[in-house]
């Protein structure tokens, strides 16, 4: 609309906080990309969902463990003693200090668990859905940041429509105070336009808190105030869409629709849980192997009376051992009875399998329907920019007569406060026919799953 940007100058002022250089579609988005923390959010989950497949791996790769223990061992005990044939006083002592090394290391192997080979084919699959669902959540970053972007060129167009309304009725109210005032018309047309001119000032105040509200949803997305952006130009181009047939752009979608294909990859991933839980009732093969090594030094030393073998009564002796060891088996494990437990968690996993495939024909069928209607909704909205592009022109030429008849006589204020109110109202709907052409072309790749930032950069080509 030519005249948005001069009667938006003191608006937003008032309207939204500091202003900017003007930005473009592309370069919000761009920061949105950056900052808005949905699509972050969704970018870690995808990360730690990507694990799976190794976590899936681990399971069946050897595991090798290393342990290493340091013990000390003293007692001091006083008793009879067996020392030299006979037993000593009571009053005898022995003293016992052992230090002991050992380590150990251990590998375990699992032979066959069909279970950890049913994990490890679904964790391809966990892990390709969250590469979808990361790739759907971009997709619809775009689409949110293109819908607040148009809401605000919408709204903008509302407050620059109710600024040029207030001011040609405040010109209007002026003109028939004049005319009032030299006896040319009654005081009822003075106020039928003071009437018009207070709706004007409420309109527009409302415009303003409406506008504001935009700027927050927009700045809700990438964290910052945008105070002017880009709209479309004049020469907007109205593109049939291609293929121009609804049925290929449904098949399409019916194949490359994030979450059509997110869905779909859910259903498989739960036909592989039944094969997981079902294969809890299969024997486990497992090869464990292992080695260790230990250094004991044990110093021992008996206080009694003397004897054959200790004749001072003081004997002290010292041993030092170094034993180690081998070990190799294979367990077998063959689950006969769980209470029931199995077949429980295998039912629970076929009803689960049931509720996702129930879920993609429910997402199949709205993607049909999104895809269909999006472009029904594109080629009738061609029809529509043109309608109402020439709406406009009409309801200029008959505001121009109007008001030539206001001048003669032939109108009354009224009148001209009725073309005035259509003219408005047809240049906000011909703009809002233009921005809802966009974001339908948008919605049309989104449904066919083919929306990417090229869709945003041609957009961004139609804007100045």
């Amino acid at each position: 609309m030519p005249i948005k940007k001069t009667l938006l100058a003191l608006a937003l002022s008032a309207a939204v906080a500091p202003a900017f250089a003007q930005e473009s579609l592309l370069d919000i988005y761009q920061r949105a990309v950056q900052n808005d923390p949905a699509v972050r959010e969704a970018e870690a989950t995808y990360l730690a969902n990507a694990e799976a497949k190794a976590q899936a791996r681990a399971a069946l790769l050897p595991g090798l463990n290393f342990g290493a223990r340091v013990n000390n061992q003293f007692s001091d005990s006083v008793g009879g003693f067996d020392v030299g044939g006979g037993l000593s006083s009571g009053d005898d002592r022995n003293i016992s200090d052992s230090d002991t090394d050992s380590w150990q290391i251990t590998l375990r192997q699992t032979l066959f668990d069909w279970g950890n080979f049913a994990q490890l084919r679904q964790s391809e699959k966990v892990v390709a859905r969250a590469e979808t669902t990361y790739e759907a959540a971009k997709q619809d970053l775009l689409m949110r940041v293109a819908t607040r972007y148009f809401d605000v060129l919408g709204a903008e167009d509302n407050l620059a429509s109710a600024v040029a309304a207030r001011e040609a009725i405040a010109r209007q109210l002026e003109q028939a105070q004049r005319r009032f005032e030299v006896g040319l018309i009654a005081i009822t047309d003075v106020q039928q336009s003071q009437a018009g001119y207070d709706d004007a000032v409420a309109t527009e105040i409302e415009s303003q808190r409406q506008l504001a509200t935009a700027h927050e949803f927009l700045r809700e997305i990438i964290g910052e105030d945008v105070a002017d952006i880009a709209s479309p130009s004049d020469n907007l181009p109205l593109v049939q869409p291609q293929p121009a047939n609804a049925e290929e752009w449904v098949q399409t979608a019916l194949k490359q629709n994030l979450q059509l294909v997110t869905q779909r990859l859910g259903t498989e991933i739960a036909q592989d849980d039944i094969d997981i839980q079902r294969s809890n009732r299969l024997p486990t093969v497992t090869l464990s192997a292992g080695y260790n090594e230990s250094t004991t030094d044990r110093a021992t030393t008996s206080i009694g009376a003397p004897s054959v073998r200790c004749p001072t009564g003081i004997c002290t002796s010292n041993t030092t051992t170094r034993p180690d060891g081998r070990n190799w088996s294979v367990d077998v494990q063959f689950p006969i009875f769980t209470g029931g437990l199995n077949r429980s968690r295998v039912q629970q996993a076929v009803y689960q399998h049931r509720a996702s495939t129930e879920a993609l024909e429910r997402v199949a069928r709205q993607t049909e329907r999104a895809a269909r209607d999006a472009f029904l909704s594109v080629v009738s909205g061609i029809s529509q920019v043109t309608s109402r592009r020439q709406a406009v022109e009409s309801n200029r030429t008959a505001l121009r007569a109007s008001e030539a008849g206001f001048e003669v006589g032939t109108q009354t204020t009224v009148d001209v406060l009725s073309f005035q109110n259509q003219l408005r109202r047809a240049e906000t709907a011909y703009s809002q026919s233009r921005y809802a052409y966009i974001l339908n072309m948008l919605r049309l790749k989104q449904a066919a799953g083919t929306l990417s930032e090229a869709d945003v950069r041609e957009v961004d080509g139609w804007l100045q």
